[in-house]
């Protein structure tokens, strides 16, 4: 596999994108910020993060909040150095009421490969526990799992 830095190739995006996607489903705040610069700033629905500290903040706060969760991302653009993204998430919440969440992304990465901005985009869709449709154990998502598009959504 080539070096997944900039400038991206259809493959090496792609690429990218599954390993943030396998990185965010192993709910690991730690894990997940390594990807991102010292400096990394997000927008995140309405919350502005700055820094790797504030990231692994966020995304306790998040997993503690978002239970059973589970995500896929598909690439939907890319240049050089920046990835655009959709994704969608089921989880619940501590009453067991379940979401499933839709979003986009836009990702910009350094030389080195870290992204160092992300902006994301998301709605969460009240569903029933019957309608959902991301099943398997909690972790990496299986690659033989239908992707958005395959899943219709």
């Amino acid at each position: 596999m080539t070096a997944l830095v900039p400038p991206f190739t259809h493959e090496t995006a792609a690429a990218k994108v599954r390993g943030a996607e396998d990185g965010w489903n192993s709910r690991d705040p730690q894990r997940v910020s390594l990807v991102y610069t010292e400096n990394s700033y997000w927008r995140n629905r309405a919350e502005f993060i700055n820094g790797r500290s504030e990231i692994i903040s966020f995304l306790t706060r998040k997993w503690n909040k978002e239970l059973d969760y589970r995500l896929i991302k598909e690439l939907w653009a890319f240049t050089d150095n920046r990835i655009a993204v959709r994704f969608a998430y089921e989880w619940h919440d501590d009453a067991n009421n379940w979401f499933r969440s839709y979003g986009n992304e836009n990702w910009e990465f350094d030389s080195a490969g870290l992204m160092q901005r992300r902006l994301a985009c998301i709605n969460d869709l009240p569903i029933k526990e019957a309608d959902r449709k991301f099943h398997w154990p909690q972790g990496r998502r299986p690659d033989d799992h239908p992707s958005l598009s395959d899943l219709g959504l």
